[in-house]
């Protein structure tokens, strides 16, 4: 056994030594061949290193093209949103040095649900006022009610030219015949894009974009303090309709020369991936005219002219007539016309009065309503109160749009409205019935990658948008602490060295009753809240000033707070409680119906809440005879 375990023994130390005696023959040979290594071979690994070196640095300039901009410089820009923020629509900013300023946009948003008889919202001028005497000029982006809308309003105040292309130009004249303002369409300026114009302290560039309206631009700004890129409302458009692709090449040459700051549209910051062309659309359209026997109406915005030509293009095709219904229908799409942005022949248009004169198959009608608006020609086609059109059963709806947020409702009792008829309607049941005019993600981070700014500010979107915009910016390299997410009203400066916000200014909303084209008080807005919420008390009474005591029988109506069933008994109650009120009214109250009627006012208003937790008007009317 012993003999066994000294052999093991022995094998071992053998392999080990012979291990060792190989490993270092190894080493020797490596060590012999390291020297016979070829001097220029060790040369050529250097000059790769210092390639490589040499293309990162030109990789880090290239991605830091803003390092070109005078950072020594002691001016500074203030950059100040009026609205468009925490929203969507309503978009107005001021762009600002020392001695001047312009607007950028002037547009209008859609009220809440509680804001009774208002039909749009307009941005509080306030700042404007205060700065008139430096403005030099309204800049305009593109056509869109939420771009252009509040255009009249701010006109009726103050005036200063409007820089624009054609199309925008002619949508804000339309504004200005509507509101009797014929004499302001002098201070149009016609801009062509590519072009850069001086505007005070400010040149301006309009670049073309793409969007869901015919010509729209992204604006180059040169600022003392260097050059800033506004993308107005965008998408990536590769084969617009009309064949004019954005232009990426011009951003490109500002993003090569260096951008102080980009703001960009952050409406679809949430959507990842590219947004549909526009032209995808007109396949829908087809497959839908393909199967449709009877009528075909189609409502879109008035605004979005390609969208309304491809359905136009689509019903020639199957040979059909085709009606405009809608006045804004109308004016957008002659305008479009008569500029030469689309072509069409005059004769396959037809009025609404000739619909009856041909069958069905060979009817399309085009119009507004696509946002289920009370007084929109397709909500009073599907109630039977339009004068031409009523909706029957065959007819093929097509709504191509895309309910603006708050809508949804009225969009979806439109709808039935139009089922109840018998009508087939195409809405969510196609995915390409409608394309968003906004970029999604990956064309948000190539406008990042084109324009490469120090600072980024994202822009039109309400608070969740911005700040999905903001993680973008970051995935592509823009720091954390170069991203500013805004809000209404905060004004912030900006210069190579750094941004601060220096204050806030008074922002807000001003209600307008669109059918007068007038202001509507915020008070009068305030009482038709409250009595849709509270209701009203209305009580007259006689009351015998001499014997304090109460003449006949009260009258006492109610709106909003007793069902009329009660309203006997609620009476009774009334006049019970303003003889109890009479019977201990001190002396004073009787001096004057005033103080008398606001006295019992305010026993009213307890005795009310008590019995219904509500705080309704109360309006009494009492004569002292």
């Amino acid at each position: 056994m012993e003999k066994e375990v000294n052999l093991q023994e022995a094998i071992k130390n053998t392999v080990e030594e012979n291990l060792k005696e190989k490993t270092k023959f190894q080493l020797q040979s490596k060590v012999k061949n390291q020297k016979k290594i070829d001097p220029k071979n060790f040369v050529w690994f250097k000059d790769l290193n210092k390639a490589f070196s040499e293309n990162e640095k030109i990789h880090k300039n290239r991605l830091s093209c803003f390092n070109k901009i005078d950072h020594n410089t002691k001016s500074w820009i203030r950059f100040t949103p009026l609205g468009g923020l925490d929203e969507i629509g309503g978009n107005c900013a001021v762009l600002e040095t020392e001695n001047s300023a312009i607007i950028i946009d002037c547009g209008m948003s859609f009220p809440s649900e509680d804001m009774h008889g208002v039909d749009i919202l307009i941005p509080d001028f306030s700042y404007l006022r205060e700065i008139r005497h430096k403005i030099k000029g309204l800049v305009i982006t593109h056509g869109h009610e939420d771009h252009i809308g509040a255009v009249p309003y701010l006109f009726k105040e103050m005036q200063f030219p409007i820089y624009g292309t054609s199309l925008p130009l002619a949508m804000i004249e339309n504004k200005f015949k509507e509101h009797k303002m014929h004499q302001y369409k002098s201070y149009f300026r016609s801009v062509k894009k590519r072009v850069p114009i001086q505007i005070g302290d400010f040149k301006v560039e309009w670049i073309h974009m793409t969007h869901s309206i015919i010509d729209s631009s992204s604006l180059a700004i040169q600022t003392p303090v260097g050059t800033i890129i506004h993308t107005g409302d965008f998408k990536i458009d590769h084969t617009p309709i009309d064949g004019y692709p954005p232009d990426l090449h011009r951003l490109a040459y500002y993003g090569e020369k260096g951008v102080l700051a980009l703001f960009s549209d952050s409406t679809n910051s949430y959507k990842p991936g590219v947004t549909p062309s526009e032209s995808v659309v007109g396949k829908t359209f087809e497959d839908l005219f393909m199967r449709t026997k009877g009528r075909v109406i189609m409502s879109t915005f008035s605004s979005n002219i390609h969208r309304v030509y491809q359905a136009i293009e689509t019903g020639i095709k199957f040979g059909r007539k085709v009606c405009i219904i809608g006045r804004s229908m109308e004016q957008n799409l002659n305008v479009a016309m008569e500029l030469g942005y689309i072509k069409l022949p005059n004769d396959i248009f037809i009025e609404p009065h000739e619909i009856g004169k041909y069958q069905d198959h060979e009817i399309l009608i085009i119009t507004t309503g696509s946002q289920g608006e009370s007084m929109s020609a397709l909500y009073r086609m599907a109630i039977d109160e339009h004068r031409h059109v009523k909706i029957k059963e065959g007819d093929q709806i097509i709504i191509s749009a895309k309910a603006i947020p708050g809508n949804e409702p009225t969009v979806s009792q439109l709808i039935n409205f139009l089922m109840k008829k018998g009508a087939k309607v195409a809405y969510h049941d196609f995915s390409e019935i409608h394309v968003s005019g906004h970029a999604s993600q990956e064309e948000q981070k190539l406008m990042l990658r084109l324009v490469k700014p120090k600072y980024f500010f994202p822009v039109h979107g309400e608070f969740n948008h911005l700040m999905k915009h903001k993680e973008t910016a970051m995935s592509v390299g823009i720091p954390e602490e170069n991203i500013f997410v805004m809000e209404d009203g905060e004004q912030w400066e900006i210069t190579p060295r750094r941004v601060k916000k220096v204050k806030n200014v008074k922002v807000g909303k001003i209600y307008i009753d669109n059918q007068i084209n007038e202001q509507i008080e915020n008070d009068v807005v305030i009482d038709r809240q409250k009595l849709a919420n509270e209701g009203i008390i209305m009580v007259v009474a006689q009351v015998d000033k001499q014997n304090k005591k109460l003449i006949g029988r009260p009258r006492v109506s109610t709106y909003g707070i007793i069902a009329d069933k009660d309203d006997k008994a609620f009476a009774k109650e009334m006049e019970e409680l303003l003889t109890n009120y009479i019977d201990h009214a001190k002396d004073y109250v009787y001096e004057k119906n005033k103080i008398f009627e606001n006295e019992l006012r305010n026993v009213i208003r307890k005795h009310v809440f008590r019995k219904t937790k509500k705080y309704p008007t109360i309006v009494p009317m009492v004569y002292f005879m």
